[in-house]
């Protein structure tokens, strides 16, 4: 899959076995591809374009989505050297235009790009594509698609949990104590910014030459603006309750140039810091508003899980909360989210539904994604 960041392919070549109670999963070989690596040079920038609302003519969308298509096939090629070959490819594809339902009875749509036919045609292997569409097709939102992989590999049989993916968008899993069980109580929606503002400030202040606060280490020299925090905290996405899912189109560069005209007397370090304070609160807001009761643990996923300021900040507005990243309980933190894909094409091809109607808001559970043969 790529993420909202629109930084490369993650790959992950994974053994599956089982259903989805029990579901074992051994992990081979996992690997992150930039775009540059995969496809022309100017394919990151014309993503970005075309995820940032700009116009583009149908013969260039067609065009994109058949090199999306080619890059995911070659990163699907790419993982499986020196590896057992692969029998089924799962494709989440490159989201550039996601627009969940406006109001109830109504139906949202979300566009991925890269062709499931043309990476099946491309790799040889049956192929698993558009998860999301039959999803948003009764009702839901199409969005999170990972928790009942995170009930299957994570769940507690004495503790509540939440999974908080922490890629461009953030997302959240709560999973009480048993839930692996019966699938009962469990919740999930978008947290809404992760990664995404953080990585178009840092961009913007390195004229392009960084793409990502390494370690959160500028963000931890300075110190975040609450009074900011406070404000950015009224966005309408953080007072809607779930299903909820949001994208680029809510917390892009649009609304990224307007926190910067309010944040005129920080200096950078104050204003990544703030920044990054900004997803570290929302997120703990979100659970403060819309959970039953806080979780007693906090397992963190993507790449956000390798901030230790981030951390440290979830971790002050959730002071009762145990921390912890998916490594610590066997599931690579920065490939969770591929894992998640292979998972859901495999549970595609025994028939099994595998959206979660309690966090899309989906009608009915429905199996999810396009099977192509090769």
């Amino acid at each position: 899959m790529s993420g909202t960041s629109i930084d490369g392919v993650d790959a992950a070549l994974v053994e599956l076995s089982g259903g989805r109670s029990p579901l074992k999963l051994k992990l081979l070989a996992a690997q992150t591809f930039p775009y540059e690596e995969l496809a022309p040079p100017n394919l990151r920038s014309q993503l970005l374009a075309a995820a940032s609302n700009q116009p583009l003519p149908l013969s260039q969308l067609a065009q994109l989505d058949n090199t999306v298509a080619q890059a995911f096939a070659r990163a699907a090629q790419r993982i499986q050297t020196h590896q057992p070959p692969a029998q089924l490819i799962g494709s989440h594809g490159q989201t550039v235009f996601h627009a969940p339902p406006p109001h109830p009875g109504h139906l949202g749509y979300s566009l991925q790009l890269g062709r499931g036919d043309l990476i099946a045609h491309h790799s040889g292997l049956p192929t698993v594509s558009n998860f999301r569409a039959a999803d948003i097709a009764v009702g839901g939102q199409g969005a999170p698609l990972v928790p009942p992989i995170d009930a299957c590999l994570l769940a507690h049989p004495q503790r509540d949990r939440c999974i908080q993916n922490l890629g461009g968008i953030g997302n959240v899993t709560y999973l009480p104590a048993g839930c692996h069980q019966n699938f009962q109580g469990i919740l999930g929606w978008d947290t809404g910014p992760a990664n995404i503002l953080i990585d178009l400030a840092i961009t913007q202040l390195t004229q392009g030459k960084q793409q990502y606060d390494h370690n959160g280490q500028w963000a931890a020299c300075g110190t975040p603006d609450p009074d900011l925090v406070q404000q950015w905290l009224t966005h309408p996405f953080f007072q809607q309750p779930p299903p909820k899912s949001t994208g680029r189109e809510d917390f892009g560069p649009e609304l990224l140039q307007q926190y910067h005209q309010q944040a005129q007397h920080l200096g950078p370090a104050d204003w990544l810091a703030t920044l990054t304070d900004l997803t570290a609160a929302s997120i703990a807001d979100s659970y403060k508003r819309f959970l039953p009761q806080l979780p007693q643990d906090l397992i963190l996923c993507g790449g956000g899980s390798r901030n230790p300021y981030l951390k440290s900040r979830l971790q002050t507005h959730l002071p009762q909360t145990t921390l912890s990243s998916s490594d610590d309980w066997g599931l690579n933190a920065d490939f969770k989210e591929a894992i998640a894909f292979a998972i859901l094409a495999y549970w595609r091809l025994q028939g099994h539904p595998s959206n979660l109607p309690s966090v899309t808001g989906a009608s009915k559970p429905v199996p999810l994604g396009d099977i192509h043969p090769p």
